[in-house]
C-alpha cells in the first residue's frame, strides 16, 4: 500500500469535521457527485431544494456531506415567508426531521362587514392590502384600509358599514281649493307619497301629521307634513299646505224694523238670507237673497217700510184685519179726555214709546161718546162711525174708562178698569208665547231700549 491510500480516509475526516464546525455552505457543492461515488452506499436524505430561502447546514463528514445522516440544516425564509421548522436533521429514516418548505405568510380570512365589502391587492398573503367599501346608502366606520402583517395579523379590524343617511320624501303640491256652494269646507285629495332610502329602497310606512286626504277641510291655511322611518331609524320629512278659500258676497245688513237669517256663513257662495219686517212694517224688495257665483246677491235691496194702515174702512173687523199677525192693540177708551185715568194713563205711556214699538203694540184712543167720540192712531183719526163700531165689536163702555189688550191673533187677552204702569203692561206681554219668540230675534239683531 502507497502513501497516498493511507493518507485519504484521514484527509476526508479532516474535511468533514472542517465543514461541521461551521461552514455555512449551501446544499449544493461542485464535488457532490464526486462525493456521492465516494461514499456510496451511506444514509442519504433528499437533497434540500428550498424556494424563497436559504439553508445553511453542518455536518460531521465536511460539507460535502450536506444531506447525510446527522446534517443539522438552519433555515431561513425570505420576508413575507415562514417554515415549520428553523432547523432540520437528517434522521436515520432517510427523512429530514419536520418539513422545511417556506410557505408563504397568510392572515386569518377576514369576515366580509355586513352591507359592505372588501377588495384586496393578493388575498389574505403577507403585505396583502384590503380596501373596506359599504353599499350604496351607508357610511364607513372604521380604517378605510387593512394589511397583512408579518406576525399573521390584519393592521385594522374589520371596519362597520353605518346607514346614516336620512330617507327623502316629496310631499304632494296640493293647489288652493274653493268651498263648494253653500259650504266653507272643501275636499281636498292627494295621493300618499313614498319614502325613498338608498340603503333600503322604496319606503311605504309613512306619518301624515295633519288631516287625511279625502277629508273635508274647513276655510283656512292648514300646515301639513309626511314623516318616513328607514331602517335604521334615520328620518326624513317633508311639509306641505292645504288652503280653503271660501268666495264671499258683501255682507249684507239687516233693514231697519226688520230682521235677516242667513244660512251657511252668511255671505259665503251658496247663502241664502231671509228678510222679515218687525211690528207689522212692510217688506219691500226681495224677501230672500243668494250670494251668486259672481259674488253678487240676487234680487234687489230689501227694506221694511212703516205701516200703512187704512182708517177709511167702513167696518171696525176691516181695521183691525190689518193688525192681524203685525201688531198688538192697546184700546184705550174714555168718556172725556179730562178723565183723570185717561190722562193719568197717557202721561205713563208717553215716556214709554220704545217699549211699546219694541213689543209691536200700537195704541188706539177712543175718547168721547158718539157721535162727538174721537178716535185716533197717533196722529191718524178715526172716522167716529168707526170709532162707535170698534166699542161696539170689543164691547167697551163709553161712559167709564177701560183699556183692553189684544194680541197678534186678534184675542181679547186682558182688561183694565184702571190705568197700569207701562212696566205692569211690558211684563204682561212678555209673558205672551210669540213674545218668546220676538225677544231671541231681538237679542241677537240688538234691538234694545236704552234706559
Amino acid at each position: 500500500m502507497d502513501m497516498w491510500s493511507l493518507l485519504l480516509p484521514l484527509c476526508v475526516h479532516i474535511c468533514f469535521c472542517s465543514a461541521y464546525e461551521g461552514s455555512g455552505q449551501q446544499a449544493y457543492g461542485d464535488d457532490e457527485e464526486w462525493y456521492s461515488h465516494a461514499f456510496k452506499g451511506s444514509a442519504w436524505c433528499a437533497p434540500i431544494k428550498l424556494k424563497h430561502g436559504d439553508v445553511s447546514c453542518r455536518t460531521p463528514r465536511g460539507h460535502h456531506s450536506k444531506n447525510a445522516m446527522g446534517a443539522r440544516c438552519k433555515i431561513r425564509c425570505k420576508q413575507g415567508y415562514e417554515s415549520q421548522s428553523t432547523e432540520v436533521v437528517c434522521m436515520a429514516s432517510k427523512h429530514w426531521s419536520s418539513n422545511y418548505a417556506c410557505r408563504e405568510i397568510r392572515c386569518p380570512k377576514m369576515n366580509m362587514p355586513i352591507n359592505g365589502g372588501y377588495k384586496c391587492s393578493d388575498g389574505s398573503y403577507y403585505n396583502s392590502r384590503c380596501e373596506f367599501f359599504c353599499s350604496p346608502g351607508f357610511t364607513l366606520k372604521g380604517s378605510k384600509t387593512a394589511t397583512c402583517q408579518f406576525n399573521k395579523a390584519w393592521s385594522a379590524a374589520v371596519p362597520t358599514c353605518v346607514d346614516e343617511e336620512p330617507p327623502k320624501i316629496k310631499c304632494p303640491h296640493v293647489k288652493d281649493k274653493w268651498a263648494e256652494p253653500g259650504k266653507l269646507t272643501a275636499r281636498v285629495t292627494w295621493d300618499t307619497p313614498e319614502g325613498m332610502d338608498t340603503a333600503d329602497g322604496i319606503l311605504t310606512d309613512v306619518i301624515l301629521k295633519g288631516k287625511a286626504p279625502k277629508s273635508d277641510f274647513p276655510e283656512g291655511l292648514h300646515k301639513m307634513s309626511y314623516t318616513v322611518l328607514d331602517r335604521a331609524g334615520n328620518q326624513g320629512s317633508c311639509r306641505f299646505t292645504v288652503r280653503v278659500r271660501v268666495r264671499r258676497c258683501t255682507p249684507l245688513s239687516p233693514p231697519d224694523n226688520g230682521y235677516m237669517k242667513c244660512d251657511s256663513d252668511g255671505d259665503n257662495y251658496g247663502a241664502t238670507c231671509e228678510f222679515t219686517c218687525t211690528g207689522g212694517a212692510d217688506l219691500q224688495g226681495s224677501a230672500a237673497r243668494v250670494c251668486q257665483y259672481g259674488l253678487t246677491w240676487s234680487g234687489s235691496d230689501t227694506n221694511c217700510a212703516p205701516m200703512n194702515i187704512n182708517v177709511g174702512v167702513r167696518r171696525a173687523a176691516a181695521l183691525l184685519d190689518q193688525f192681524y199677525e203685525k201688531r198688538r192693540l192697546l184700546i184705550i177708551s174714555a168718556p172725556t179726555a179730562a178723565n183723570h185715568n185717561y190722562r193719568f194713563q197717557m202721561t205713563n205711556l208717553q215716556h214709554a214709546q220704545c217699549g211699546l214699538d219694541l213689543r209691536h203694540i200700537t195704541v188706539i184712543e177712543l175718547v168721547g161718546n158718539y157721535p162727538a167720540q174721537i178716535g185716533r192712531i197717533r196722529h191718524r183719526l178715526l172716522p167716529p162711525m168707526l170709532a162707535l163700531q170698534l166699542r161696539l165689536l170689543l164691547q167697551i163702555p163709553q161712559r167709564s174708562f177701560q183699556m183692553v189688550l189684544v194680541d197678534k191673533q186678534g184675542t181679547d187677552k186682558q182688561r183694565y178698569p184702571f190705568p197700569i204702569t207701562a212696566a205692569e203692561l211690558f211684563t204682561t206681554v212678555d209673558t205672551f208665547p210669540l213674545r218668546k219668540d220676538e225677544m231671541l230675534m231681538q237679542q241677537a239683531a240688538g234691538q234694545t231700549c236704552q234706559p
